[in-house]
C-alpha cells in the first residue's frame, strides 16, 4: 500500500444489522493513494491486483432508495480475481465480478461483470480489446526473487544517483537552479 498525506487510503467494512462486511486482499496487491473500499457484505481481491489512484470499489448503496435514512441499502459482493488492473479514478460497482487478468480502463465505471483478459473502459464500462493468453507477467512474478529484486533496486539507484555529489550538494544550496 502506498499512501499520501494529501490521497489516503481507505478501508471501511460496515457492521450494521445482519450485514457484515469482509474486505480480502490476496498477496502481492498494489493499492496507490486515494483508493477507497467500502464493504457491507463481501469485497474479495485476488492475488497481484493493482488499484490506481482514487479508485473506489463499494458493494452497497449505502442509504435505502426511498428511505435515505436507512443504513447500507442493497448489498451484492464484489471480486477482483487474480491479476486484475483497476486504473485510475475507475468505480467499481455492487456485483460486480472482474475476470483474471483484466485491465478496467481510468474513470471507468463498472457496473456489469468483466469476463477474463479483457479491457473494459468508458461509462458504462464497455469492452475495448480481448487480450491473448499467452501468460501473464504478474506482480507475483517480480517479487518471486526477493534477493535479484533488490539488487536491481540497488543497481537503479546508483545509476539514477550516480551524479548525486557532495559537491553537487553544495552547488545546489550556493546556487539553486532557478528554473526548477
Amino acid at each position: 500500500m502506498i499512501g499520501a498525506p494529501d490521497a489516503y487510503v481507505q478501508f471501511t467494512s460496515w457492521n450494521i444489522g445482519e450485514n457484515e462486511g469482509v474486505i480480502s486482499i490476496g498477496k502481492y496487491c498494489l493499492i496507490t493513494p486515494g483508493v477507497r473500499i467500502m464493504a457491507a457484505e463481501r469485497i474479495e481481491i485476488g492475488d497481484a491486483c493493482m488499484i490506481a489512484h482514487g479508485a473506489y470499489i463499494s458493494d452497497a448503496d449505502w442509504h435505502g432508495i426511498y428511505d435515505r435514512a436507512e443504513p447500507v441499502g442493497n448489498t451484492k459482493p464484489i471480486a477482483l480475481e487474480d491479476n486484475v488492473w483497476i486504473g485510475d479514478s475507475a468505480i467499481i460497482c455492487k456485483g460486480v465480478t472482474i475476470g483474471k487478468n483484466s485491465i478496467i480502463g481510468a474513470g471507468a465505471v463498472v457496473t456489469k461483470d468483466v469476463p477474463p483478459n479483457c479491457i473494459y473502459a468508458g461509462n458504462p464500462a464497455k469492452l475495448v480489446k480481448k487480450l491473448e493468453d499467452k501468460g501473464f507477467n504478474t506482480r507475483k512474478d517480480f517479487f518471486n526473487d526477493p534477493k535479484k529484486l533488490a539488487n536491481d533496486f540497488d543497481m537503479l539507484d546508483k545509476f539514477t544517483l550516480s551524479e548525486n555529489t557532495f559537491i553537487n550538494w553544495l552547488k545546489s544550496i550556493i546556487l539553486p537552479d532557478k528554473e526548477h
